[in-house]
């Protein structure tokens, strides 16, 4: 129950920034009910559970910076790691009994000066605050293929992995190529019988090693916690330093160098025709590059086929192609990315004067540092549209972020108003010139990416790491109206 004069937040998620929200607010005095609809936390890393899934992130830089974890078993730590590590954070702070599970928040109302949800399952809750902790990565893009309800064998996508498939010895087939297509090819190339990977676009991987860390180093990290926090700042500095600042800037010598790296790679390939149909026709960085120590290697299998034709239809025994061609497959593999632009949708999110979300995000989601939309009060984004999703580690973006939405809750908590948000002013020219500064930037080079909105412009921060630091300092709140 809530004391008399208390305020209360409600953490819509408990994936990685859901959990660190719900710390932070609570070592703020402030009380916590968080809504998760499935049945654990993790977010993404619960979600996604292929074979070879990783994070392209440094695992000592993907690690919230209040809770490091000397324990990671390589530089790229696998997803059961990373599943584990967000399981053992919630676990340490106290967070899973703030945390009801299978509870998906289907609608949030503000009426008078606080917000009202209800679930899926009809349950109630009403606080000041609501943070919305959901994610971009959580609605996967079912491909609309003829044909793919009547596939015979066993047919999923990427981010709903059936561990009942079996894939040793089996006629495996994955549609698409980006990040997650990659490494399960790297998993599975050597163990399938025959493994088609269906490309619609070739993709630009950069080749960097993944070693292991051992014993020592990790009890070395473990005895010394400031050097493991130095070596934290360092991977996240560097990251910033050596590509993260030069995406921004689509001539920069930095972007030249990383093309060069990724032509090498290529140009591993022995085969002239697979090389070539390996070949992006844009840009290294235009789509977001794809980290892999053994892609290439992997493709080049013996039992490895690169589809390069269109598909024109699934059939029972397999995938046809354009060129009339059937791939005789066992198991079938939507690795088809996921619906970007969601965001709390579907969720039905009703602000000020009834004014919805939905209205206000036609025809594409905005908001003011990718954080707050105008006309809804006390509603606050992390990794909301429009932020800093393809330039940085996502877990330094959202605390970052939790640190700025701190200091709009002091707002409310010290009694100084008892609502904001941004005014529509501030976050219409803060967008139009994100727009602009957006035209300089390697993701407007000549390529389709789920970065780019509906006008062909990027959906994320086109500034430095620098700027980004500045803004999330402290809420400018002249740019904000209170009540």
């Amino acid at each position: 129950m809530t004391k008399p004069g208390e305020v209360r937040a409600i953490i819509i998620g408990a994936g990685m920034s859901g959990i660190m929200a719900a710390i932070k607010l609570r070592e703020a005095g402030v009380a916590v009910s968080v809504h998760e609809k499935a049945d654990k936390v993790g977010g993404t890393w619960r979600d996604n559970s292929y074979p070879g899934l990783s994070c392209d992130v440094p695992s000592h830089a993907y690690s919230y910076s209040f809770a490091l974890n000397p324990d990671w078993s390589c530089h790229y730590a696998p997803g059961q790691e990373i599943q584990a590590y967000f399981e053992s954070v919630a676990k340490q702070f106290e967070i899973v009994d703030l945390i009801r599970f299978g509870s998906q928040v289907t609608d949030a109302v503000w009426v008078d000066d606080h917000w009202q949800i209800t679930t899926a399952d009809g349950f109630s809750d009403e606080a000041e605050i609501i943070i919305a902790a959901t994610g971009v990565l959580h609605h996967p893009n079912m491909a609309k293929i003829p044909g793919l309800d009547d596939f015979a064998g066993k047919s999923f996508h990427s981010a709903r992995w059936d561990h009942n498939a079996q894939t040793a010895a089996q006629r495996v087939g994955v549609i698409g190529t980006g990040s997650t297509a990659v490494q399960i090819t790297s998993a599975l190339a050597d163990e399938a019988e025959h493994f088609s990977l269906f490309q619609r676009t070739a993709q630009w991987v950069m080749p960097l090693p993944n070693p292991s860390y051992d014993q020592q180093e990790q009890d070395r990290l473990r005895s010394n916690p400031h050097a493991h926090a130095r070596l934290h700042r360092y991977l996240n500095d560097s990251m910033t330093v050596r590509l993260s600042n030069h995406l921004i800037n689509a001539d920069s010598e930095v972007m030249a160098e990383v093309e060069a790296q990724c032509e090498a790679n290529l140009n591993t390939v022995v085969d002239p025709d697979l090389r070539q149909r390996l070949r992006p026709d844009y840009r290294a960085a235009c789509k977001r590059l794809v980290v892999s120590p053994d892609f290439y290697d992997k493709v080049q299998r013996p039992n490895v086929e690169l589809v390069t034709s269109a598909i024109a239809k699934i059939e029972p025994e397999g995938v046809r192609t354009v060129d009339g061609k059937l791939h005789n497959l066992d198991v079938l593999v939507l690795a088809t990315g996921f619906k970007v632009d969601s965001f709390v949708r579907p969720m039905n999110v009703v602000g000020l004067d009834g004014h919805t979300l939905d209205e206000m995000w036609d025809p594409r989601p905005v908001a003011y540092l990718a954080i707050g939309v105008p006309q809804v009060p006390n509603f606050f984004m992390l990794n909301g549209p429009n932020g800093p999703v393809g330039n940085f580690s996502l877990i330094e973006i959202a605390e970052q972020q939790m640190g700025y939405i701190m200091g709009l809750v002091d707002e409310i908590v010290s009694g100084r108003c008892q609502a904001i948000a941004p005014s529509g002013d501030a976050t219409e020219a803060y967008e139009s010139e994100r727009a602009e500064a957006c035209t300089n930037t390697i993701w407007m080079t000549g390529c389709r990416s789920w970065y780019l909105d509906d006008r062909g412009i990027p959906a994320t921060w086109p500034w430095t790491f620098d700027r980004f630091n500045a803004e999330m300092s402290a809420p400018n709140l002249d740019h904000y109206t209170t009540r």
